[in-house]
């Protein structure tokens, strides 16, 4: 029996570094890695490029060691940041303990003194019962040996693709409380975990602890892949028409879902000897070509090897890589041996399972100790080629913005924080808040939209909703919002000459009203003179001082008309305004309809619900009205001047807009403008405009929708577009989007979790960032979202029988969990 400190390879850990007692430097970093699915083949491939270039500045003798952990995790509710909302929390229990698989990663870059004993699986230091220092550590080798990490740690970070953290003596060694990295890997110990020692056994298998541990390599030539590359195609999210890129290494990754540990060597040793020594391999083979065709096809292969190593000036370096995967349970260890198999298949490489040399291989994992690695267990390769064995991405990564909504982790679920508004601006990636979501009908367009708005409501911004179809009613209720809907019995009405205390008849006040009075005077193609313009600019004035001096006149269209009448007809007479210049007559008779009496005389009258300033969640659903060719677009143009009125005196207040297919009546050629000039302003004031539309006709044929909203919206969202995919270069080449984000669009809901029910969603900002995440949501919030007849039918009927719609959501998604 041997104690683990006479065998520990380690001297000590100074000045952040590992010295080992064969006078060896290392040298951690933690590394932050790109978020798996979100590279395009240019970027794997610029990518790759980049290790290359930062491996070839270390020195000669030197170790690259690269460790990524995979271990099963889970999500941990956190009730308190959910505070009082009643979705909130649903949504916390619903995602409580979640599993996942947390990634971290690690680099170690250890340098060799001159003359160190090569090692191999029959001389490790595990198996000597002492280890004695080769030589005294240089201060001027340690000097130099550090601005090579330098070098290489400013390459990686200037490519923008990988972050890197020098691991300082506490995360090396740990602390009392916190293990370092050699403790974990000892120990095999999540991150954060509070330290546990654990019997470590070598003895035919790999134990330590509880965990039964098997050790995969990729060792030897005949195991390795014919061909290997920066990227492979992910059949899983592939078309016909387009191919989804993953890491050539990445089903040993991420997309291996078990614990493990993928450890990548890279040894830089002399490459005069190396070549020297395989020219002798080489000779040696034509001398014995002659007996065996095996020894003939080994010669031509070395002699290639040799011929590509000089002509091209690439450097040949020994590689190796193993994954090490554990269980808790003996009886998942099959499992695990599947899954490995698997995994090495889809890179077109064969597993071989380590029985003799695993003690060996798995004590040179031990960060600082892999100067120590059993050579006999690696191959002669290229840099080129053995980078692409390199593990090069991450999971999914929370945004650290204070404001965003919760989407989820496109493998796991896992709910993840998202910052589409603010941070992009910040990052200069975006110039605005606007957004353009393009969904067929079932895609789950009204679930994400609902999911958002909610959000922004719940985190203090003011969200007006122009709706058609009803898809709103449950979340309003829910925060006792403000729903306007129309009715026979019950149409709607506002009253845009209404001003509530303290409110001034200012510019943009009247610029609306005006803009309110020509759409209904003017057709679509019909153009109004300036000395119409003028006149009604007049009129506003006089009115509004007509009100002040008479307390007793109630400001509506019907007392505006009736100044019109007879007032201000004095006005004009006495100023001698002729006919040709404003006609009078005609604009009362074309807006007589408005009028007390008219046909539409409740639109433009309304005695409540005056003050809209202050309510926070206000919702306009116009499904009744939608084909209705006087009041869809007056009505909308109306609510437009009440989402101004908050854009321009609510200051420091966050400010949604979100337009369903109401954006239709604005969008003619009357209201071009008018569009244009909401979407480019609403960013001044701490707003965003939404625009949501379903049909692909639309965003196509419309040229107002391409200039006023898609050219104004940084931040677009599609939904499931496997509908259109024959004909998506035109949506492509509508909205802008690159090769990668096209193959982003087409993958979404390709292979999602039977076991689970949710839709993906696809979201580009500034044309360079791009994800597609889960829109996964609780049972409470999915009743409350829900535009299926049946489902809204059955919650509105428990909000009445148990007094609020809150208590009705609570009662029916309980009965459905216990079904």
């Amino acid at each position: 029996m041997k104690e683990a400190r006479d065998l520990l390879p380690i001297y000590n850990i100074e000045h952040n570094c590992i010295l080992s007692r064969q006078g060896d430097i290392t040298v951690g970093f933690k590394v932050t890695l790109p978020e798996i699915f979100t590279l395009s083949d240019r970027d794997y491939e610029a990518y790759h490029q980049i290790w290359i270039k930062a491996i070839k500045l270390l020195p000669q003798h030197s170790v690259f060691h690269k460790q990524d952990w995979f271990v099963s995790g889970n999500y941990k509710a956190d009730f308190r940041s959910a505070g009082d909302s009643f979705l909130s929390r649903s949504s916390e229990r619903f995602f409580n303990e979640r599993e996942c698989l947390d990634h971290s990663c690690y680099i170690f870059l250890t340098k060799k003194p001159t003359g160190r004993k090569i090692s191999s699986s029959a001389y490790s230091n595990i198996l000597r019962k002492s280890v004695v220092p080769a030589q005294t550590i240089s201060p001027i080798l340690y000097s130099d040996y550090l601005d090579s990490v330098g070098q290489f740690e400013r390459i990686l970070t200037d490519s923008g693709f990988v972050g890197l953290h020098r691991l300082n003596d506490d995360e090396l060694a740990g602390t009392a409380n916190s293990p370092g990295v050699l403790e974990r890997y000892c120990f095999l110990l999540k991150e954060g975990q509070a330290s546990v020692i654990r019997d470590i056994h070598l003895c035919e298998e790999i134990k330590i602890g509880d965990k039964h541990c098997e050790l995969y390599t990729l060792s030897d030539v005949e195991d390795l892949p014919p061909l290997c590359g920066s990227r492979i195609n992910y059949d899983k999210y592939s078309t016909d028409r387009t191919k989804f890129s993953v890491g050539f290494a990445s089903p040993l990754g991420q997309l291996l879902p078990c614990n493990h540990i993928l450890n990548q060597y890279v040894f830089i040793g002399d490459s005069s000897l190396t070549l020297k020594r395989l020219e002798a391999k080489k000779l040696r083979l034509q001398s014995l070509s002659g007996y065996s065709r095996e020894n003939a096809i080994s010669r031509d292969a070395v002699n290639d090897f040799l011929n590509e190593a000089i002509a091209s000036g690439k450097l040949p370096v020994k590689a190796h890589f193993n994954v090490l995967a554990w269980s808790d349970e003996r009886d998942k260890v099959k499992d695990l041996r599947n899954m490995v198999s698997s995994a090495m298949a889809q890179m077109d490489a064969v597993a071989k399972q380590e029985t003799d040399g695993q003690a060996q291989i798995w004590f040179a994992g031990l960060p600082g100790n892999e100067a120590d690695f059993p050579m006999n267990d690696t191959f002669d390769t290229f840099l080129e080629q053995a980078t692409c064995f390199f593990n090069l991405e991450s999971n999914y990564r929370s945004s650290v913005s204070p404001f965003g909504i919760r989407l989820g982790d496109r493998l796991s679920g896992r709910p993840i924080h998202v910052d589409i508004s603010d941070e992009p601006i910040s990052m200069g990636i975006a110039t605005n808040r606007n957004k353009f979501i393009l969904g067929p009908s079932g895609s789950g367009k009204s679930f994400f939209t609902n999911h958002m708005v909610r959000s922004y409501y719940e985190q203090g911004a003011h969200v007006v909703l122009v709706d058609v179809g009803h898809s709103y009613k449950g979340l309003c209720d829910l925060v006792n919002g403000y729903y306007f809907t129309y009715s026979e019995e019950c149409p709607i009405a506002f009253n845009p000459f209404f001003l509530a205390d303290g409110d001034l008849l200012d510019t943009e006040k009247k610029e609306s009203i005006k803009t309110l009075l020509l759409a209904l005077w003017k057709k679509d193609d019909e153009n109004f003179r300036r000395s119409e313009y003028v006149a009604l600019s007049n009129a506003l004035t006089l009115y509004f001082e007509h009100l002040e001096s008479r307390s007793d006149i109630f400001p509506c269209f019907n007392t505006f008309y009736e100044f019109l009448q007879t007032e201000y007809q004095d006005v004009l007479s006495d100023s001698k305004v002729k006919e040709k210049d404003f006609d009078m007559g005609n604009f009362l008779y074309v807006l007589n309809p408005y009028y007390r009496g008219g046909e539409f005389d409740y639109l433009l009258n309304a005695t409540e619900n005056l003050d809209l300033l202050s309510e926070r969640f206000i919702v306009f659903e116009l499904d009744q009205v939608k084909d209705h060719p006087i009041l869809f677009p007056v009505i909308t143009l109306i609510i437009m001047e009440v989402f101004i009125s908050k854009m321009r005196k609510l200051k420091g207040i966050r400010k949604v807009i979100l337009l369903e297919e109401a954006w239709k009546a604005i969008a003619k050629e009357g209201m071009a403008e008018y569009i244009k000039y909401l979407f480019k302003t609403v960013r001044k004031h701490f707003g965003e405009a939404i625009v949501v539309t379903q049909e692909v006709e639309d965003i196509i044929s419309s040229p107002i929708v391409k200039q006023a909203i898609i050219n104004n919206s940084d931040c677009k969202i599609l939904l499931d577009q496997s509908k259109y995919q024959n004909k998506f270069d035109q949506i492509q080449k509508m909205l802008g989007l690159t090769d990668k984000e096209k193959a982003q669009v087409l993958s979404m809901n390709k292979a999602n979790d039977q076991k689970r029910k949710y839709k993906e969603v696809f979201i580009s900002i500034g044309g360079q960032s791009s994800k597609v995440y889960r829109t996964e949501v609780s049972l409470e919030e999915y009743l409350a979202y829900t535009t299926e007849e049946r489902e809204k039918v059955q919650v509105n009927e428990y909000a009445r029988k148990y007094g609020s719609i809150q208590k009705g959501i609570a009662v029916l998604a309980q009965e459905i969990r216990t079904r």
